[in-house]
């Protein structure tokens, strides 16, 4: 398999479809399987270079489900796909993992960096999977109540390094794995914007760095809109300009766009 940043370089978009009724943005959209297959492929169609599948919320305040509801949700899904697009799978869980890899999925999107299920390592391990490591200070259902640090992005950073290690230590070659912050996982607005400030503290970690701000509550605070889609494009701008090399958006063809006309400029 080759690297990483090889399979997807800057900048490359990632579509999400969220199977869930209870996600942030696009919770119920995507409950059908035939509906949240025909998105990915359209997806993929507007210049995504990966579509992001989940069948579990992670919005603030959410408490989880069950690995038996998470495979309901998703592995229709990914079998109407049948590995003809691009796919990663937002899962913390082992058996999820496996059934999606088994289903054509490349790249195990982990918001806990390998902290939630102890197998999960070997699976990505052994199915040969690309791997993203995420920063969550908390967990879902309390992170927004009241994220402190000191230095916001010396800390994301310093975890980031420790994950990536555990994940070499369970096999996982370093070139397969791409780190996250964590936008609006257990932050404030201003240090949503300053872990974007300060890119180049993660990228000194030596791996690509994925950045998810698309839609987040952070963009309404900043503009008082409930349209989002505006504000989205330039926070991702933002990030490609400082060095992010994956942006996982939810509207992808204007996404895929700006980021070709900024790709060009730089």
């Amino acid at each position: 398999m080759i690297p990483i940043e090889e399979r997807f370089p800057r900048p490359s978009v990632m579509g999400v479809v969220n199977v869930t009724p209870d996600s942030f943005s696009d919770g119920g959209v995507h409950l059908d399987p035939d509906t949240a297959a025909d998105a990915a492929r359209r997806m993929v169609e507007e210049g995504a270079a990966i579509v992001d599948v989940g069948g579990e919320s992670t919005r603030p305040g959410s408490d989880g489900v069950s690995a038996e509801e998470e495979l309901r949700r998703v592995v229709p899904v990914l079998d109407r796909l049948g590995g003809d697009v691009p796919l990663s799978i937002d899962t913390s869980k082992a058996v999820v993992a496996r059934a999606a890899l088994e289903r054509g999925a490349i790249l195990v999107n982990d918001v806990m960096a390998l902290r939630g299920d102890p197998q999960l390592g070997e699976v990505v391990a052994s199915g040969g999977a690309y791997l993203c490591l995420m920063h969550m200070q908390g967990l879902p259902r309390t992170m927004q109540a009241e994220p402190r640090y000191d230095d916001v992005a010396g800390e994301v950073a310093s975890f980031l390094e420790e994950r990536l290690a555990f994940a070499v230590a369970e096999g996982i070659p370093e070139e397969r794995v791409c780190l996250d912050p964590g936008i609006g996982f257990g932050k404030t607005v201003e240090q949503n914007l300053e872990l974007v400030r300060r890119l180049d503290v993660l990228l000194a970690l030596g791996r690509p760095v994925l950045v998810g701000f698309s839609r987040k509550s952070s963009l309404r605070r900043l503009t008082g809109s409930d349209d989002l889609l505006g504000a989205s494009v330039a926070a991702a701008v933002a990030a490609f300009e400082r060095g992010a090399s994956i942006l996982r958006v939810h509207d992808v063809k204007p996404h895929v766009d700006a980021l070709t006309v900024a790709g060009a400029i730089a």
